[in-house]
């Protein structure tokens, strides 16, 4: 199987963008696992739209089961250039989670893509974030001056995008402690643009591996109760993803030939009993959707998510919001919500 990639220039240098970033990334975290782990290499799984037809992707995976508790960064390009019932040309994007086995050092989400129409207009969807299970000022302090640092112009929107965009309302809380996120940006000059999102990567990439180099090598000793902390983190992480991401349900609704790989980012461990606690707090009808979440897990106290548990996941999540399409207004959103799902659909 081959996959066919897009035929624009721009979705050309985009997908060259997103995979130097995805080999500068995993060859900076395979150098970590040589000096902290066991040096078990990230390991790649390649997926097809529609037999390759329509693009497809590449995933690396952690398997150095001794640094990360769960770890992916994902490239795809999906492209419609050969079907006329499509307003989307492609799309062009890397998408990354690691979360770290120790509670000490900090998970981090990036995403970069580019979205280009058959109309000629285009648009990025930059994303940056620090998500520790125990907070550390200095970790903060380093990741958000390090991302001022790669976009002083467009930093003050962005970090306010990303605080709007990872609260999580019904418990008064965010995902995260410092946000950057840039939706629907395109400034009119596309290569000033590509520019910017590699700089961004760039920047998000290399300070978040030198924030878990520092982190393995000085935070050796965390206790059974940053375990307790780190547990119930991945918990509200599970959550939020599930149940307020756009671009987990998007790509789950627009096809279904890469549910593990969408569901990559989801961590190893769940508190079941804290996330069935949060039921009385949902609205209708998401609290039907994450009773449905919970049933896709063990009924334990502490749950294992492996690829089955995805996989029920992605076809409770798929279900539902078919149900209640009303449902994805209630969704997070920066200063714009991208029609995503619409993109994939006839023009009008």
């Amino acid at each position: 199987m081959k996959r066919i990639p897009a035929k624009s220039p721009r979705a050309t240098q985009a997908y060259a963008l997103v995979c130097d970033l995805q080999q500068r990334f995993v060859n900076k975290l395979n150098a970590i696992s040589k000096k902290f782990g066991n040096g078990k290499p990230y390991e790649p799984t390649e997926w097809f739209r529609d037999e390759g037809k329509h693009g497809g992707g590449v995933r690396f995976m952690a398997t150095d089961a001794t640094i990360f508790n769960r770890a992916s960064v994902n490239t795809s390009q999906v492209q419609y250039d050969e079907d006329a019932t499509k307003q989307l040309a492609s799309a062009s994007a890397i998408s990354t989670i690691i979360h770290p086995k120790n509670p000490l050092a900090p998970s981090v989400h990036i995403h970069i893509s580019w979205t280009e129409m058959k109309n000629g207009s285009g648009y990025w969807r930059v994303m940056a974030d620090l998500n520790p299970s125990v907070e550390n000022a200095d970790d903060k302090a380093q990741f958000a001056d390090k991302l001022k640092q790669s976009a002083p112009e467009q930093y003050a929107e962005a970090a306010a995008q990303g605080d709007r965009y990872f609260n999580i309302p019904v418990l008064g809380r965010h995902r995260g402690v410092t946000h950057f996120y840039l939706e629907n940006y395109f400034s009119g000059n596309f290569d000033t643009d590509i520019k910017l999102a590699r700089t961004v990567g760039e920047a998000a990439i290399d300070t978040y591996c030198d924030i878990l180099s520092a982190a393995l090598e000085k935070r050796t000793s965390p206790t059974e109760a940053d375990f307790k902390k780190q547990l119930d983190y991945h918990t509200l992480y599970f959550f939020q993803v599930l149940t307020l991401d756009r671009g987990t349900t998007s790509g789950l609704l627009v096809h279904d030939q890469n549910d593990i790989g969408i569901m990559a980012s989801l961590p190893s461990h769940v508190n079941r009993a804290l996330l069935a606690s949060w039921i009385p707090k949902m609205p209708k009808p998401q609290d039907q959707l994450l009773k449905g979440m919970i049933a896709c897990l063990a009924d334990e106290y502490v749950c294992t998510v492996e690829d089955g548990n995805k996989q029920a996941l992605a076809n409770c999540l798929r279900k539902h919001y078919q149900a209640h399409p009303e449902a994805i207004d209630m969704q997070a959103s920066g200063n714009t919500v991208p029609p995503t799902v619409n993109n994939h659909l006839k023009p009008a």
